[in-house]
């Protein structure tokens, strides 16, 4: 069972689907975090592999992936200009104040 902080469901969600309407943010967001709950780490997928894995297409997550960017929500990188890019899931609520939320979230099993 995956778990995320009560922050993404309570908040992000409306924010990124009610004020930016942009659902498959959300989508993409929800599922890199549980991807890369799943494999420990950093998650290196293609926006086509990311696109049949959410049932959306490709064109949906390159906008998605683009704007989750900006809004510092997710990291990329690559080892190369052509090589495949590796997503990291941020979570910039828990800094400075918002650490003591990630502590509680954690003591009661959501993170």
């Amino acid at each position: 069972m995956i778990s995320l902080d009560d922050y993404v469901f309570d908040v992000l969600m409306r924010d990124l689907v009610g004020h930016d309407r942009r659902p498959v943010c959300f989508l993409v967001y929800v599922w890199l975090a549980a991807e890369s709950a799943k494999r420990g780490g950093d998650v290196e997928i293609s926006y086509r592999e990311m696109a049949e894995s959410i049932g959306v297409s490709k064109s949906s997550v390159q906008g998605a992936v683009s704007w989750l960017l900006r809004r510092k929500l997710i990291g990329v990188s690559r080892s190369s200009v052509t090589a495949t890019p590796s997503y990291s899931v941020l979570s910039p609520w828990r800094k400075g104040g918002g650490q003591e939320k990630g502590k509680r979230a954690k003591e009661r099993g959501l993170e």
